[in-house]
């Protein structure tokens, strides 16, 4: 116990049992057909499937319409979080993480009861609601922890060289926060994708998401489709990883 890699050892017993095995498990199924053997159909039928295909295409669009709601809404909010001019009390940051403390199930079929309540029809527009207000705070406080962290050197040194507020703004205060608008987006347009549960509650399942087919084939007992499915999505999920990793590294040496 005197060595400090001994306590590293529940943490690789966590990795390897929840982590490690269950990601094996999905790629021994994505490569397996029904009699056991080894086989490419499932991951080929994929781009064979039209349904499958059209489910992809749809919640990639929804997802871009989510994530592009919450950088709209997020990056004033976090702004303003980050100005002590105009955010003075810590009250107002804590408002913004209530909603994080229930469960996101709950919220969601409390807002679908919402929408039953005031009659309004569960379709494409109150699915963003229900997304936007699920993930708004995933985009909100990673450029909050970048806006917060910024050194104002920066906007003061282009304030005295005659930049006007805007221009420091869109100069200055945006190209430094992009970091944290980079994670706030993955944060917020893959788990979009992959998600079913807000899907099925605020459409009523007229509109299936990724998510929802991995679901549907895992619950009719197709684990080898489904995956294959969600492997697709974890290859999607790290090579995405990958580049905002690249994207880091390109700015930190133009810095």
């Amino acid at each position: 116990m005197s060595k400090r890699s001994t306590w590293s050892i529940p943490y690789v017993i966590f990795m390897v049992l929840f982590v490690v095995l269950p990601l094996v498990l999905v790629i021994i199924y994505a490569f397996q057909g029904p009699d056991g053997r080894f086989t490419f159909s499932n991951i080929t039928r994929f781009f064979t499937d039209r349904d499958a295909l059209g489910t992809f295409a749809v919640s990639i669009e929804v997802a871009i319409e989510n994530t592009l709601i919450c950088i709209l809404l997020g990056y004033p909010a976090a702004w303003i979080l980050a100005n002590k001019d105009l955010n003075r009390s810590a009250v107002t940051i804590i408002l913004f993480i209530m909603p994080m403390w229930i469960n996101a199930l709950m919220r969601t079929l409390a807002t679908a009861e919402l929408f039953n309540m005031l009659g309004i029809t569960l379709g494409k527009g109150t699915l963003l609601f229900g997304m936007v207000y699920d993930y708004l705070p995933f985009m909100i406080y990673p450029i909050y922890n970048v806006l917060v962290k910024m050194d104002k050197s920066y906007p003061e040194a282009a304030q005295d060289l005659g930049a006007t507020p805007w221009q420091v703004f869109w100069r200055v205060t945006v190209p430094l926060s992009m970091p944290g608008i980079t994670s706030g987006v993955m944060m917020v347009f893959m788990p979009t994708v992959s998600t079913f549960a807000i899907s099925e509650f605020l459409t009523n399942n007229k509109i299936k998401l990724f998510g929802t087919i991995i679901q549907e084939n895992i619950n009719s007992s197709m684990w080898n489709y489904g995956a294959a499915l969600a492997l697709i999505m974890l290859i999607i999920i790290g090579v995405t990883s990958l580049f905002q990793g690249g994207q880091k590294d390109a700015e930190e040496a133009l810095i």
